[in-house]
């Protein structure tokens, strides 16, 4: 996204040495064992909101939103347009036609205002209850996908009919005001057990590397650099010696 700034969350005790411009490393105390790991990952967004929240009286009138997403997803165009687009809402997530699990926790997006952000963080900390309450027992990476859910479906007059449709729209869900977006084109992700990468479709502005598909990332890297000029595209790949992925 062009001027936009990277702010990667994380465990105290990651060594990152990154040395590049918009980038900024933030630690943020917590459990980061593998069977809490996407517990942790709410309770930071909702460490960094409070964050934000004490900064944006010091920033005069600054409005600046926020994308929280996973480190397997690669932007390709600018997402700036929901904001604009879509200027009634307090926080965004993805859905797909999925019965059991429809939301995808990968992306979610959050409008810089005091309202915005303080909605959005007493939605989270919402779904962080209903997780702990819920779905500890869940697999690691599923936990919080289930909440989010559980969290959406028990407003009485949501319909979740509506995923079945590839169309954003906007639902009032405790008190927050939330944009569902499709997953087909916020947070799309390669065929499974595609071996190579073969191209995406038009409209898409998000791709999500999940699970496998991680080996993907490099070659789609190489694929857009020859087929398209997307110079405001920032592609960070995380290395990792495992031969297989597991989340």
């Amino acid at each position: 996204m062009p001027q936009s700034n990277v702010i990667i969350l994380t465990d105290p005790e990651s060594d990152f040495s990154l040395h590049q411009n918009r980038v900024t490393v933030l630690p943020i105390q917590g459990e980061y064992s593998r069977d809490k790991l996407m517990l942790q990952r709410i309770r930071s967004y909702i460490t960094f909101l409070d964050i934000r929240l004490e900064k944006l009286s010091q920033e005069q009138g600054r409005i600046t939103h926020f994308i929280f997403s996973d480190s397997d997803i690669a932007v390709i165009d600018d997402l700036g347009q929901i904001f604009e687009k879509y200027q009634d809402f307090h926080v965004a997530l993805t859905f797909r036609n999925n019965k059991d699990q429809p939301l995808n926790s990968g992306f979610i997006a959050v409008r810089g205002t005091r309202d915005g952000i303080l909605r959005a963080r007493t939605f989270l900390q919402k779904v962080l209850e209903v997780y702990s309450s819920k779905y500890m027992k869940a697999s690691r990476m599923l936990g919080d996908q289930l909440a989010l859910f559980w969290v959406i479906k028990s407003d009485a007059s949501f319909d979740a009919k509506r995923f079945s449709k590839a169309q954003a729209f906007i639902k009032e869900i405790g008190g927050a005001s939330v944009l569902f977006l499709p997953c087909a084109t916020y947070n799309w992700t390669p065929p499974e057990g595609a071996g190579q990468f073969h191209g995406m479709p038009l409209d898409v502005k998000v791709v999500h590397f999940k699970g496998s598909r991680k080996r993907l990332m490099l070659e789609a890297w190489n694929y857009f650099n020859s087929s398209a000029d997307i110079s405001d595209m920032l592609c960070l790949i995380l290395k990792s010696g495992r031969t297989k992925y597991d989340f």
